[in-house]
């Protein structure tokens, strides 16, 4: 299976983003994703490896031939593929700020959550803990009770299903009331409130008033699966501190924004591309600060991100954008 991407993407920038449980990569050459499939009952993995024309080739496995077009939907939804992102690259060209971000991280896309549910999962699980110690509970537990899928050589873990996550009532580094929260994600997942195609169809207010109602879930993580698991594009993020921080200098305040001088500024130089351009002043924003000369459009050709670049992506793995 192949897809093929409308405008600028590089997929070294994908595997160089450390965001959630995901680790930056910088060596790598595919990026493998192991994931429950939208409808939460079937696991599945897939490789990918960008061509030498551009597309993404994607090898699949675990999932039945019925499932491949819905895994090939959720991979290049994962990805950022799915969005014709002409305009994005448009708003670089007449926007100094995108166009220099742009260039620190040529053909960056958002890179999302598998879905709401794993969203919402890792989010019990990281919360007031380090990551990297939730990033390896988690495929330990994807190990123990979810799936192991060989594909192209690699062995990826998958998340339990929420019928399998159901039935862990124990598991070293989570306590009793990680579980019981992530067993109601577990049971909202079953009973149909977190499909992510749903929620991103319900209007911004209502979809963090739903996220809200499970046990653990406040504004900051609302946020984090509305920005980074449903797929907006324009939705603006203003539950993150540093982002505030980063947005002030990157926009020549001096001091930390306030949510509302953000969406002010954001209202006025990014629509339609609001959510694309937190994410790129998050992973961009810190090498660019600290190196100018990264933004020079000779820089910006370059194929992969600089070490600067790559260690940017690395913060950003903590933040909601």
């Amino acid at each position: 299976m192949e897809i093929t991407p409308v405008g600028r993407f590089d997929l070294t920038q994908s595997i160089n983003f450390g965001f959630g449980q995901r680790e930056a990569a910088p060596d790598a050459a595919t990026m493998p994703l192991g994931f429950v499939l939208d409808g939460y009952d079937e696991q599945v993995a897939a490789v990918v490896t960008r061509q030498p024309s551009g597309r993404l080739a994607l090898d699949i496995g675990g999932a039945g031939p019925k499932s491949l077009d819905a895994v090939g939907a959720q991979v290049a939804r994962v990805l950022s593929v799915d969005v014709d992102a002409t305009g994005w690259d448009a708003l670089g060209d007449r926007d100094p700020l995108i166009g220099q971000l742009q260039r620190v991280r040529p053909g960056l896309r958002p890179p999302l959550f598998y879905s709401a549910y794993e969203a919402l999962a890792w989010a019990v699980l990281s919360a007031r803990r380090p990551r990297q110690q939730m990033a390896k509970v988690r495929a330990d537990l994807s190990v123990a009770h979810g799936a192991t899928i060989d594909v192209g050589g690699q062995r990826i873990p998958v998340m339990p299903t929420p019928r399998q996550l159901l039935t862990v009532d124990a598991f070293p580094g989570l306590s009793a009331e990680k579980i019981e929260r992530l067993h109601g994600v577990a049971r909202a997942a079953l009973q149909g409130r977190l499909g992510t195609a749903e929620l991103r169809a319900l209007p911004i207010g209502e979809a963090a008033a739903r996220l809200r109602e499970l046990d653990g879930i406040g504004p900051f993580y609302a946020e984090l699966v509305i920005v980074r698991a449903l797929g907006h594009v324009d939705v603006l993020p203003t539950a993150e501190p540093q982002l505030l921080a980063l947005a002030g200098e990157l926009t020549g305040a001096g001091r930390a924004l306030s949510p509302t001088e953000l969406e002010a500024y954001g209202r006025e130089h990014w629509i339609p591309w609001r959510t694309w351009a937190c994410v790129a002043a998050r992973a961009a924003g810190p090498a660019l600060l600290a190196n100018p000369q990264l933004a020079s459009r000779e820089q910006g050709q370059a194929e992969r991100p600089t070490s600067s670049s790559a260690s940017s992506s690395r913060a950003t793995s903590a933040s909601s954008v």
